[in-house]
């Protein structure tokens, strides 16, 4: 026996030697704990030599404290984890009843019942959390005890059952272990008061207002952060499980850079989900869910579509992304650049004079126009901008959709002439193929609106101002994705899916056209046409554009060259010299960009024809 209790004391030092190896979630203060019991190890080496019998006094001293720890804390723990993950899955099914809401018919009742229930749901997930995590609080300070409690009584036990101890063991020794029951009795006084403000925080936080827990509380007038450049949260994801059916996860989403991560629930790292970079975000309508919205890629294939709890989440995730494909988050300042990207729709009751001093660039093109111009006239006095009621009336009616679908274009040309399988007339393909130019660009329309004057290009920029002023106060985040091809004819917008040709403008009757100088993405053009009357009339249309907006006014620019150019064979010749072309004759434009730049190759919009 006593050989037994030798081995068994020898393990035992080893064990506390190795204590510094385990991990512990909740390590806190470890440095003292493994200091004082690598001391220990060192005293039940010395006490190794005197072990007898001491069965009882170490049940009562030492292994008791232990199974108490192990079956009283520990199972407290795990009881308490169990509990949280009942009230986790119940505040997770009440959820998914509130998402099935429907939108367009409201049964107030049943709303009401289904938002009581959510919010007693998640009244209940709180509370969980708060008793799991402060047993968790409680359970670091509790196993530290643990740890030390019982080889102090081990160690007092052993010292007071054996006369020899008191020759054996100094002064030292008696004062080290004062110290060691002085650090227990201090571990237990923390425990007491972080116990006791614990219990004052759950109080604190179980007092505040129901509508912390009503999802969609504030839904009239929620305050929106539309500068944020980072984004995290939960969302429902839209999957398809068949041919027409689908299932909606509530996942966790979170953006990192230009990118849009996913964690599930027991995952212990997100994952890639969607590349934000030039991406589009707009509202959609789906399977009568409120607050949907889908992430459009770059090449303008649907991707993801997701449903936010509320409105305000809602508003800043579509913001949010928005900001992030603009690629705001690799400045130096990005925050910056997002609140000056988004003060447009501030300045909305602004004179023009308070938008920013415009640059003096123009396109080539607007440049020889000015110039001749000037070089006609007499200027007396230094020219000043015009004011904004002189380029567009007060009160202009703003169109947020210029673009018709696809079907409607169809249906116009349903008449008694015939149209190809593509939507385009034969005059078109022909004109097109007839062209020297053809160049496309991937562009969303923002709107249009009728101007009063196409002298200069500041009722662009005006344009530019209320166009986005008015969609941003009324909260307009959807755009119609198009291709626009620029020849030496006209400006065409084809639907980038069925390649049926939504619009055309003549480029002789485009008078203005510029990119705004801060914002790179945004063209804008002026078309002057005549109306059946003979009367004149201007109208101002904008665009966002994947590439920068001066390439797209160089297309044009080009065009307007080639126009004048045709009028005289031997100005045609000269200009077709100073200029690349492919293999067919036709001018070759932005031969060193990539499809990331937004310019789709001519080879890529002939096989989407095919």
């Amino acid at each position: 026996m006593q050989n037994e209790m030798c081995l068994a004391t020898q393990q035992l030092s080893k064990q506390l030697l190795a204590y510094e190896k385990q991990n512990f979630a909740l390590g806190k203060g470890d440095e003292e704990v493994i200091s004082t019991l690598h001391y220990f190890s060192k005293v039940v080496d010395e006490l190794n030599i005197l072990h007898t019998e001491l069965a009882k006094q170490l049940a009562d001293t030492m292994v008791l404290p232990i199974i108490q720890f192990r079956e009283k804390d520990l199972t407290e723990v795990s009881t308490l984890k169990d509990l949280f993950g009942l009230a986790s899955n119940e505040h997770d099914f009440s959820m998914a009843k509130y998402s099935r809401l429907p939108k367009r018919r409201e049964n107030e009742k049943l709303k009401t019942e289904v938002v009581k229930e959510v919010a007693n749901a998640r009244r209940k997930q709180h509370l969980s959390s708060l008793q799991y995590y402060c047993a968790l609080n409680a359970l670091q300070y509790r196993r530290r005890i643990a740890m030390m409690e019982p080889m102090l009584g081990y160690a007092q036990g052993q010292i007071n059952f054996f006369k020899k101890g008191a020759e054996m063991f100094s002064k030292r020794t008696d004062s080290f272990l004062s110290s060691v029951s002085n650090m227990v009795q201090s571990i237990q006084r923390e425990l007491d008061a972080e116990a006791d403000a614990m219990r004052i925080s759950q109080q604190d936080l179980l007092s505040v207002n129901e509508s912390v827990y009503t999802p969609d509380s504030d839904v009239t007038s929620p305050t929106i952060n539309r500068n944020l450049i980072q984004k995290a949260g939960y969302l429902n994801l839209r999957n398809k499980t068949g041919l027409v059916t689908t299932t909606w996860d509530r996942l966790y989403f979170f953006t990192q850079g230009g990118n849009l991560m996913c964690q599930p629930r027991g995952a212990v790292a997100g994952g890639l989900i969607q590349d934000l970079d030039n991406c589009s975000v707009m509202a959609v309508d789906c399977e009568d869910r409120r607050y949907c919205f889908q992430i459009t890629t770059p090449t303008g294939k649907p991707g993801i579509t997701l449903q936010a709890e509320s409105k305000k989440e809602y508003e800043e995730w579509i913001c949010a992304i928005n900001n992030i494909s603009r690629q705001i988050y690799l400045t130096d300042n990005p925050e910056a650049v997002a609140i000056k990207l988004n003060q447009t729709a501030l300045q909305a009751v602004t004179p023009i004079t308070s938008f920013g001093k415009k640059h003096e660039s123009l396109c080539p093109s607007q440049k020889v126009k000015n110039a001749e111009m000037e070089s006609d006239k007499v200027i007396p006095h230094e020219s000043s901008k015009p004011d904004s009621t002189q380029l567009i009336a007060p009160g202009t009616p703003i169109q947020f959709d210029i673009v018709l679908p696809a079907t409607e274009f169809l249906d116009q040309n349903r008449g008694g002439r015939r149209t190809n399988p593509f939507g385009e007339s034969e005059d078109s393909k022909n004109d097109e193929e007839d062209s020297i130019l053809q160049q496309m660009f991937v562009v969303r329309f923002l709107g249009s609106m009728a101007v009063k004057s196409d002298d200069t290009n500041e009722v662009i920029y005006e344009a530019m101002r209320q166009v986005l002023a008015a969609r941003a106060i009324h909260n307009i985040f959807r755009t119609t994705e198009s291709h626009l091809m620029v020849t030496s004819k006209s400006l065409r917008l084809i639907d980038p899916q069925t390649q049926v040709t939504r619009t055309t403008f003549e480029l002789a009757s485009v008078t203005q056209f510029a990119a705004h100088q801060d914002n790179k993405r945004l063209i804008g053009f002026v078309v002057r046409v005549t109306e059946p009357l003979g009367e004149e009339s201007m109208s101002a249309n904008i665009f966002e554009s994947n590439t920068e907006g001066e390439k797209i006014c160089y297309a044009i620019s080009l065009g307007k060259e080639i126009i004048e150019a045709q009028k005289d064979p031997e100005a045609l010749a000269q200009l077709m010299m100073s200029m690349p072309l492919t293999n067919d004759g036709k001018f070759k434009l932005l031969n060193d960009q990539s499809e990331e730049d937004g310019a789709i190759p001519e080879e890529r919009g002939e096989e989407s024809e095919a």
